[in-house]
C-alpha cells in the first residue's frame, strides 16, 4: 500500500496535491486577513473601524502578499506553484506546459481554494455573525441598509459601486491586473533575464501581488485569480450569502473568472514580445545559478568530484 501511494505521488497526482495545498495556504491567509479587517479586529476590542480606507487596505494588500509568497514556497518544488488558473493557462499557451494537465491543475486549485475559504469561515464564524448583528446586516441581502456585501467580501470580490450596472470597467480591471501579474511572474522566472537568486522569486511574486493590489485594487478587489474568487464564492453561497455570491451584483460572478484568464494570456504575450523573445534572439544564456521555474533543485557532484553549480536543476543538465 505504501509503495503504491508513493508511486501515485510521483505522478501528476503529486503535483495536484501540491497545487491544492499551495492555494489552500493562499486562501487561508488571504481571506483570513480580510476577515481580520472586516469582522474580527473591530469585534475583538482591538480596534473599532472597518475598512478605514488606506489603513485597512494596506493591511489587506500586505496580507495577500504574504499569502501568495508562502503558497508559492509551499508548492513550488513539486508543481511550480501555479496556484492560479490564469498562470496555468498562460504557461500552457506560451511555455509548453502540457495541455493535458491544465484541467486537473485548475480543478485542484479550485478545490483547494474552496477548502481554504471553508477554514476561514470555520475560524471566523463567530466574529462574522457578531459583526452582522452589530451592523444589522442580513446575510444574503444585496443592497439596502441590510446589505451583506461587507461580510461576503471576506471570501470573494465585487465591483465598486461607481461602475453602476456596467461590468466593462471591472472586466478591463481584471484583464489589466492579471496581465501585469503574468508579466512579473515570467520576468522573475526567466533565467535569461535578471532572475532573483537565493530562491527569492516567491517573495518577489508576492510583492508583485501587493503592488497590483495597491495600484489596481479598488475597482474590483483584484481577484486576478479565477480559483481564488470562485472557490470561496461557492463556499459563501453555501453558507447563506445566496445571490450576493451567485450571480453577484449585476451578475458579476463571471468577471473574475474570464478577466484573469484573458489577462494572463495577454500578459504572457506582452512579456515575450517586449522582452522574452528578444533575450532568446540575442542568444542570452540562462543564469548559471538560478533554479528553473517549477523544477526541483538537486545537487550533484561533477565528474571530478567538485560540487555542481549551486541552484542548477536536473532539467538544466
Amino acid at each position: 500500500m505504501a509503495q503504491a501511494t508513493a508511486r501515485l505521488r510521483a505522478t501528476v497526482w503529486g503535483e495536484l496535491l501540491a497545487e491544492f495545498l499551495g492555494i489552500f495556504v493562499l486562501i487561508a491567509f488571504g481571506d483570513g486577513v480580510v476577515a481580520m479587517a472586516v469582522a474580527a479586529l473591530n469585534q475583538s476590542g482591538r480596534g473599532a473601524e472597518i475598512f478605514a480606507a488606506s489603513g485597512d487596505w494596506l493591511l489587506i494588500a500586505w496580507g495577500w502578499m504574504l499569502a501568495v509568497t508562502f503558497g508559492v514556497y509551499v508548492a513550488g518544488g513539486v508543481s511550480g506553484a501555479h496556484i492560479n488558473p490564469a498562470v496555468t493557462l498562460a504557461l500552457a499557451v506560451k511555455r509548453a506546459f502540457p495541455w493535458g494537465k491544465v484541467a486537473p491543475y485548475m480543478a485542484a486549485q479550485l478545490l483547494g481554494a474552496f477548502v481554504g475559504g471553508a477554514l476561514v469561515y470555520l475560524v471566523y464564524h463567530d466574529a462574522i455573525s457578531s459583526f452582522e448583528a452589530a451592523k444589522h446586516i442580513t446575510r444574503g441581502t444585496l443592497g439596502g441598509a441590510a446589505d451583506s456585501t461587507p461580510t461576503f467580501s471576506i471570501f470573494a470580490t465585487f465591483p465598486a459601486p461607481y461602475f453602476g450596472s456596467s461590468l466593462i470597467g471591472p472586466l478591463i480591471d481584471q484583464i489589466v491586473g492579471t496581465a501585469f501579474l503574468l508579466m512579473f511572474v515570467l520576468a522573475l522566472t526567466d533565467e535569461r533575464n535578471q532572475p532573483p537568486k537565493s530562491n527569492l522569486a516567491p517573495l518577489l511574486i508576492g510583492l508583485a501581488v501587493a503592488a497590483i493590489g495597491m495600484s489596481f485594487g479598488a475597482n474590483a478587489g483584484y481577484a486576478i485569480n479565477p480559483a481564488r474568487d470562485l472557490g470561496p464564492r461557492f463556499l459563501a453561497w453555501l453558507s447563506g450569502w445566496g445571490k450576493v455570491a451567485f450571480p453577484g451584483a449585476h451578475g458579476y460572478f463571471w468577471v473574475p473568472i474570464v478577466g484573469p484568464l484573458v489577462g494572463g494570456v495577454i500578459g504572457a504575450f506582452v512579456y515575450d514580445l517586449f522582452v522574452g523573445d528578444i533575450l532568446r534572439a540575442r542568444g542570452e544564456p540562462p543564469a548559471p545559478d538560478v533554479e528553473g521555474f517549477g523544477e526541483t533543485v538537486e545537487e550533484r557532484p561533477e565528474a571530478d568530484g567538485r560540487p555542481a553549480a549551486r541552484g542548477r536543476t536536473v532539467k538544466e543538465r
